[in-house]
C-alpha cells in the first residue's frame, strides 16, 4: 500500500508539484522518536544534550525511519506542563542542528507558539496530541503550509486517565478524528495523518478495540498514525512494568497496525522497527 502526505513547504525527499510538495512511501514508515525532555515515562534524560540528541536522530535516519519526532515537553499520564520557552529551549538547537541535513523533521507539540517557532527553524511537520483542537494551532500549520498529526486524547495529560470513559470507544475516537480533519483542512492545513491516540485517556479495553477496528480507520482518506511504543498497556497484557523492557510487546503491536494498514508507527526502539517492518513486508510480498 502506498501513502502520501502534502506540505506547502519544501521538504526532503517529497517530490515538487503545482500545488506544494508530496512525500510519498510504501508500507509502513517509521517515526522515530527524538524526546529533549527530562521526565519522559521511559527515556527521560537520555537526549537531554544537545550532541546526544544530534546523535540519535543521526543514527535513526541511517536505520531508514522517515521521521524524527523530537519532543520538548512529556505527554505521560499525570505530567506537568512545561511553559513554552523552556520547550523551546529544548527544541530549538535541535531542530537548528538538523535542519538541512535531508531529516524530515515532526514536533510533538500543544502550543501554536512553539509550533510556529518549530516550522520556522526548519521543522516540517506537527504533532498535536490534542488534535488541533486550538484555532490558533490550525492557523499556525495553514500559515506554514505544514500538515499535521492530528490525534486523539480524552482529557489532557495530567488527568486522562483518571477515569476514561466512552458509550463506543470506536465509534467516538474515530468520529472525532474525521471531524478535526475536515476542520484541518478547511482552515488551509494542507494535510493531516489521523492518530487514534492509543493510551491517551483509555483503558487497556479502549485501547484493544481502537487496535482491533484499524482497518475502519486505515481505510479512510487520511493516513493513519499507530504509537504504542512502550505504553503501560503492554504491562497490563505481559507484566512488563518497566518501560524500555516494552519494545518486544510494541514490536508486536505495531505489526499488527502495519498488517491492518497504518501508514506510520512511532517508535523509541527505531531501528528494530525498521528491520522487523522490511521482514514483514517480504514475507506479505510473497
Amino acid at each position: 500500500m502506498r501513502h502520501a502526505l502534502t506540505f506547502r513547504r519544501p521538504v526532503p525527499g517529497a517530490e515538487r508539484h503545482a500545488d506544494g510538495w508530496t512525500l510519498g512511501w510504501a508500507g509502513t514508515a517509521v517515526m522515530g522518536i527524538l524526546n529533549v525532555t527530562p521526565d519522559s515515562f521511559s527515556d527521560g534524560g537520555r537526549h537531554a544534550a544537545l550532541n546526544a540528541a544530534v546523535a540519535s536522530a543521526r543514527a535513526m535516519c541511517d536505520a531508514g525511519v522517515l521521521f524524527v519526532d523530537i519532543g520538548g515537553e512529556s505527554t505521560r499520564p499525570g505530567a506537568a506542563p512545561v511553559p513554552a520557552h523552556e520547550e523551546l529551549d529544548r527544541v530549538l538547537p535541535v531542530i537548528r542542528a538538523l535542519s538541512g541535513e535531508g531529516i524530515v523533521l515532526s514536533v510533538d507539540t500543544m502550543k501554536p507558539e512553539v509550533a510556529a517557532a518549530a516550522l520556522a527553524a526548519g521543522a516540517h511537520l506537527i504533532n498535536d496530541v490534542t488534535g488541533l483542537r486550538d484555532p490558533q494551532m490550525r492557523a499556525v500549520c495553514a500559515d506554514a503550509g505544514a500538515p499535521a498529526c492530528v490525534m486523539h486524547m480524552q482529557g489532557e495529560p495530567r488527568t486522562m486517565q483518571r477515569d476514561p470513559h466512552y458509550v463506543d470507544v470506536v465509534r467516538e475516537v474515530h468520529g472525532y478524528l474525521h471531524a478535526q480533519a475536515r476542520e484541518a483542512l478547511a482552515a488551509g492545513v494542507p494535510d493531516v495523518i489521523l492518530d487514534p491516540g492509543i493510551g491517551f485517556g483509555k483503558t487497556l479495553e479502549h485501547n484493544l478495540a481502537l487496535l482491533r477496528a484499524l482497518p475502519d480507520l486505515t481505510g479512510g482518506p487520511h493516513p493513519v498514525l499507530i504509537g504504542a511504543s512502550r505504553k503501560r498497556l503492554i504491562d497490563f497484557i505481559a507484566d512488563v512494568p518497566e518501560a524500555p523492557d516494552r519494545d518486544p510487546g510494541s514490536l508486536a503491536l505495531h505489526l499488527h497496525a502495519a498488517r491492518h494498514g497504518a501508514a506510520i508507527v512511532r517508535a523509541h526502539a527505531a531501528a528494530a522497527h525498521v528491520q522487523a517492518l522490511r521482514v514483514q513486508t517480504a514475507l506479505n510480498a510473497g
